[in-house]
Parts: structure tokens; C-alpha cells; sequence
């Protein structure tokens, strides 16, 4: 797995497994994970297809997300851990806490959503993702990818299609998850607020924050508020 997949650790503490978006890398999260670096061991892998690691055969699914997460663990030798998601790695953490409850100390739950019908409008000058940041997103991609820029466009369908039919997460089955749950969301998200409220709600115990000012892309516009709240929420698990 760890051969496979580009992977990187840093930082002294308690294991901390860092999850990166859709169509990212590890550079969007890489502020975030130096700052939480202070306190926690932080493991972070890039899944198929993103940042330094080369694309699968087939499509993508959120089960085999999990699954390669798992093995993640599993061949550094991470137990249990705590988990910050960001976007699809706060739904691969969600179905990680919901499915799989011994792995997951607490959880952080980044602008993830519960199905496909999530997204709202760029409403200017709020808008969710900037164009800067989607050419920075880009610009990453193409330096980083071992599968060669042009490869972007096969990675987009593909994601396309995955974000068509999935998630499908019934929110009354939030209620197996027993880590303790943060919920963040940036005040101008791309996902309605509606499924991150749903998503609070249906956790037992879970608490709500949504960061003002910040888009779909808050781990890189205020990792220090993130990982202030991070800190806070995993201080007494």
C-alpha cells in the first residue's frame, strides 16, 4: 500500500490521519498539517489519481477509498487515529467513523457532504472556490502527477461521474458513529449548509462550527483557526 500510494509523516504525538479533497493533493492541507504537526503525528496519503500518486484502472467509489485508508493504517501500523477530512477525505472519514468505529479516536468532518444534490451557486463576491484557487488546484496537478497534465481531464471524469451518484449516506446512519465528531463548513461553502446541519444533527454528541469568511477551500484560507479548533475538540479525547 505505502509503495503505491505517495505518503508523508511528520510531527511528534498522537496519531493524526490527514484526508485531502477531491482533485487535490496534499498541498492545500499541507499548512493545516504542519500546524497540527506541532501536536499530533500526522500520516497523510494521496489517493489514486491525486497529487503524487498514479491514477487506478476503473472508476473511483468512496468504499474503495476506505478500504485503501484502511490498508494505509494498517501498513504503517496506526491502530487508531484521529481523523481530519477535508471535502471527499471528510466523507471517506465519515463512512471510516461510521463503519469502522475502533480505528477512529475522534473525527474532523470538513465541508463533506451526504449526497449528490449538495451544491450551491457561486454567489459573487462569496464565491465557494475562487479562480485562483482553482488555477492553483490545477497547477498542482500538473506539477505533481506522475501521469502527466493531460491526465487532468481523465481524473475530472472521472471524479464527474463518482460525484453524480455518490455519496448516498442516510443520515440515520450517522447514528453508529461513536468517535467524538466536529462538523466545519466555510461560511460561503460550496456544499449547502443543510447537509452539514444534517450531518451535526445526526451524530451523537456532535458539534457544529461554520468558519466565517472561508470557502469550500477553508484548510488553506485559515489552517490556524482550523487547527485551533482541531486542538480544542481532541484536547480531552
Amino acid at each position: 500500500m505505502t509503495n503505491a500510494f505517495h505518503h508523508e509523516e511528520w510531527g511528534d504525538g498522537e496519531p493524526l490521519l490527514l484526508l485531502h479533497g477531491g482533485f487535490c493533493s496534499l498541498e492545500p492541507v499541507r499548512a493545516l498539517g504542519d500546524d497540527l504537526a506541532r501536536t499530533f503525528r500526522v500520516h497523510a496519503a494521496e489517493r489514486a489519481g491525486h497529487g503524487r500518486t498514479p491514477d487506478s484502472d476503473g472508476p473511483y467509489d468512496y468504499a474503495t477509498m476506505v478500504a485503501d485508508t484502511l490498508a494505509y493504517l494498517d501498513a504503517v501500523g496506526v491502530d487508531r487515529a484521529h481523523v481530519v477530512g477535508h471535502s471527499d477525505g471528510a466523507i471517506v472519514g465519515l463512512l471510516l467513523a461510521r463503519d469502522h468505529p475502533q480505528r477512529v479516536r475522534s473525527l474532523v468532518a470538513i465541508s463533506a457532504n451526504l449526497s449528490t444534490d449538495a451544491w450551491v451557486a457561486d454567489d459573487y463576491p462569496h464565491v465557494t472556490v475562487s479562480d485562483e484557487e482553482y488555477a492553483l488546484i490545477n497547477a498542482e496537478y500538473a506539477r505533481l502527477s506522475p501521469d502527466g497534465p493531460e491526465h487532468a481531464d481523465v481524473v475530472v471524469a472521472k471524479l464527474s461521474a463518482l460525484w453524480a451518484v455518490e455519496p448516498s449516506i442516510d443520515p440515520a446512519s450517522l447514528a453508529a458513529v461513536v468517535a467524538p465528531t466536529l462538523v466545519l463548513a466555510g461560511e460561503h461553502d460550496m456544499v449547502d449548509h443543510t447537509h452539514t446541519r444534517s450531518i451535526a444533527a445526526a451524530i451523537p454528541g456532535a458539534t457544529l462550527r461554520v468558519v466565517a469568511g472561508t470557502t469550500h477551500m477553508l484548510v488553506r484560507e485559515r489552517p490556524d483557526a482550523i487547527a485551533a479548533l482541531v486542538r480544542d475538540h481532541t484536547s480531552t479525547r
